[in-house]
């Protein structure tokens, strides 16, 4: 009797796997944490490193600790920390953050040799977000999980970090497709898998939609409820129950059913990944006006100063160490060191977002919000020469301080639109414009959406009537007819 068989065999197979090493997790922990955490991230290393110490706060820069030969010849220390932050020196401390991690895999790799691919891909993961809690890394990673094609991963990127802490897509896909170059199709075919993804309503554009996204989730779309939320949302917000039964033709106690249905679904289905907002709010930046020039104050009352401690060098130089006790403490030196250069790294990084920012929101500096001009991560990265995954994760939980108040620094980063005179006018100014327009209306005769969009196209806006109605209601104003004031 004959048939297929089974056989063994055994085989080699060389394969390639990046993993992201400690340091570079801390690195990115560190530029990814506001100032007023900062402390605690660098008071943990300092308990787990004994070759760490602080520094006292006045009047102390960082140290420079010179390389000194030990007796055996061998170098104590490489690449230590400059004396002074020097934002002018276009991220040395990037490139030796790169030169110290490419020492630790020439030490651990057998001699391999440092490859460009390997870099791309180092740089790729040092780009990648780390945070555990983070609502965006939970969404790629079920993009990454649902095999769909390169383009559309590429396109639920862009959707994903347009996504607000609510979990509401802050732009359409039209015009994330215009901002990030991609196709249109590519970007509507990732806004549909997004609407899949958990949790449950994640990546609607308003309440209405995220609603029944879960009512459907949970098949539910053909009931009462359902249908009162995609039929008539805007008497379910009024409470108009007698109303919603009649349109429906169904009973008052049917209404009440449904709408204690929708009562238990999530508005906001993103801010459960997101972190306590019940905190102090502590400028990582101050800008303020001296002499006719924008200065930037970085705010480091809450960083403390660091040093490789000279005891543990001097013991090394000393000779009298073992070898393993010698390669400990040069291990955690050189842990040491690539925190100190971290530190220094998130600084300038900070640094130079806010000098960008600057050149283009001069004139919201100078004369307020209505002056707040559109501007990209790309733009940003662009020109200071990183990721904008790396200017994300720089600008997160983080606030600057202006002469017209305290703003989290994703204010700054906003799409807009073309005025006629070739000005370009960001989003939030345009709702400005239509808050001040609603304010100044005649109470009886109240502004209709198409008559905003009238006023603002007199002032060189071209804009559709179902944005200005969703700025508005995202202002929190009511429509026109609820506005209307009868004497």
């Amino acid at each position: 009797m004959s048939g297929p068989g089974f056989h063994q065999h055994l085989s080699q197979r060389q394969t390639q796997q990046m993993v992201l090493a400690p340091q570079l997790r801390q690195s990115l922990k560190i530029l990814q944490v506001a100032a007023l955490d900062l402390r605690s991230v660098i008071q943990e290393e300092l308990q787990n490193n004994p070759t760490l110490e602080e520094m006292p706060m006045e009047g102390v820069s960082l140290e420079q600790n010179n390389p000194e030969p030990s007796k055996d010849g061998a170098e104590v220390d490489g690449n230590e920390p400059r004396e002074e932050l020097d934002f002018s020196k276009n991220f040395e401390i990037l490139a030796k953050i790169d030169d110290d991690w490419r020492d630790d895999q020439s030490q651990g790799g057998a001699g391999q040799a440092y490859s460009s691919e390997a870099a791309e891909k180092r740089q790729h993961f040092f780009d990648s977000l780390v945070s555990e809690t983070s609502l965006q890394e939970h969404l790629m990673r079920q993009a990454e999980l649902s095999d769909c094609p390169a383009p559309v991963l590429s396109a639920i990127r862009f959707l994903v970090g347009s996504i607000d802490d609510r979990g509401f897509l802050t732009a359409t896909p039209a015009d994330i497709a215009l901002m990030s170059g991609l196709p249109l199709e590519d970007v509507q075919a990732a806004h549909k898998l997004l609407k899949t993804f958990d949790p449950p309503g994640i990546g609607a554009q308003n309440l209405e939609g995220c609603l029944l996204f879960q009512m459907e989730a949970k098949g539910r779309g053909g009931s009462i409820a359902a249908r009162v939320i995609r039929d008539h949302f805007d008497l379910l917000t009024r409470r108009r129950i007698p109303d919603l039964a009649r349109r429906l033709g169904v009973s008052v106690e049917e209404i009440q059913v449904a709408i204690e249905e929708i009562g238990t679904l999530d508005p906001a289905p993103g801010r459960r990944f997101a972190d306590d907002s019940n905190r102090v709010v502590v400028p990582d930046v101050t800008i303020e006006k001296d002499n006719g020039q924008w200065r930037i104050l970085l705010n480091s009352d809450y960083i403390p100063r660091l040093r490789i401690s000279q005891t543990y060098r001097e013991l090394i130089a000393k000779g009298q160490l073992s070898k393993e006790e010698r390669d400990y403490l040069r291990e955690r030196m050189r842990s040491g060191r690539f925190l100190i250069n971290s530190i220094e790294q998130r600084q300038q990084t900070i640094e130079r977002i806010t000098r960008e920012i600057i050149k283009v929101q001069e004139e919201f500096l100078e004369q307020g919000v209505a002056r707040l001009k559109p501007l990209t991560m790309t733009q940003v990265a662009d020109a200071v020469g990183v990721h904008e995954t790396t200017v994300s994760r720089a600008i997160a939980n983080k606030y600057i301080k202006t002469p017209h108040g305290v703003f989290d620094f994703k204010y700054f980063f906003t799409p807009g639109y073309q005025a006629q005179s070739g000005d370009s006018v960001s989003n939030t100014s345009v709702k400005e414009m239509i808050n001040d327009l609603i304010a100044g209306e005649d109470r009886a005769h109240p502004l209709s959406d198409q008559e905003l969009v009238a006023r603002l196209q007199l002032k060189g806006i071209s804009i559709a009537r179902r944005t200005v109605a969703k700025y508005r209601e995202e202002l929190g104003l009511l429509p026109s007819n609820l506005r209307r004031e009868y004497s």
